[in-house]
């Protein structure tokens, strides 16, 4: 990816965050205007069941979200990303949006270097119900079974997984939602690569590390409420030539 590139993670996006969509709209605006591709890292949505529930009967607040996705995959490369919230995101909308889908990990190629990126729950490996749920919401044949099942009925198992999930984190220590050092050395040195980007753990830093000697560096990305947050969250990380610049958090719309 040559050029400016930018990226963003957690947005999640949901009926209940009309401020969050707003400036999640503006700043897609500016990404088709200022960047030359755009990545988005997983947990774009706050909940996703299927392709099918987006393309076959989006209710008007997706609606307008995908069309505005849309209109920036055709001004510049849309690459979407999965999380833990929308894990089910699929080719099917990707293809609709003229977007393209990654990889849960990938090596990026930019002028700044070569980049590990993910969303970054994979490295969350002291959280280890966590780890065990994910393997199995991943395993395909029970994405299969799951998605096989009427929308109301998955929209349902969502509710109470989601409800069950913030019940069993709030008695959770905060390191073990956090990334453990442990796992981003792993991926530092089986990757060979020196830098990482990744969101999903809501603690957006530049970090410093040494990996068997080796100077390497680790941004996580912003997550983003301007909704209930005071002062609002949000931002991206804006990689151009030889440059990284952590961004935000109120993204405003420039005059065109």
């Amino acid at each position: 990816m040559p050029g400016t590139v930018w990226l963003a993670s957690d947005i999640h996006l949901g009926p209940q965050v009309p401020a969050t969509q707003a400036a999640f709209h503006d700043f897609l605006d500016m990404a088709g205007r200022q960047a030359d591709a755009l990545v988005l890292c997983g947990d774009i949505f706050d909940a996703w069941v299927g392709d099918d529930a987006a393309l076959e009967a989006a209710p008007p607040w997706l609606a307008a979200t995908l069309e505005k996705l849309r209109q920036t995959a055709s001004l510049i490369p849309l690459w979407l990303g999965r999380g833990n919230r929308d894990f089910l995101l699929g080719g099917q909308l990707a293809r609709s949006l003229g977007a393209h889908l990654l990889p849960d990990t990938v090596r990026l190629h930019t002028d700044a270097g070569d980049i590990l990126l993910s969303h970054g729950d994979e490295y969350c490996t002291a959280d280890a119900s966590y780890q065990r749920f994910r393997r199995i919401v991943r395993t395909p044949w029970i994405q299969r079974l799951f998605l096989s099942l009427s929308l109301k009925r998955r929209l349902r198992i969502a509710q109470y997984a989601r409800q069950r999930s913030m019940a069993a984190n709030r008695h959770k220590q905060q390191d073990i939602m956090d990334v453990a050092p442990q796992a981003i050395a792993s991926a530092f040195r089986s990757s060979g690569l020196g830098l990482m980007v990744h969101g999903h753990t809501h603690r957006p830093a530049r970090h410093e590390l040494l990996v068997d000697g080796r100077a390497c560096t680790r941004y996580v990305l912003p997550d983003w409420d301007y909704d209930h947050s005071i002062p609002p969250r949000g931002g991206w990380l804006a990689i151009g030539h030889g440059t990284m610049e952590l961004r935000g958090a109120s993204p405003q719309p420039q005059p065109q």
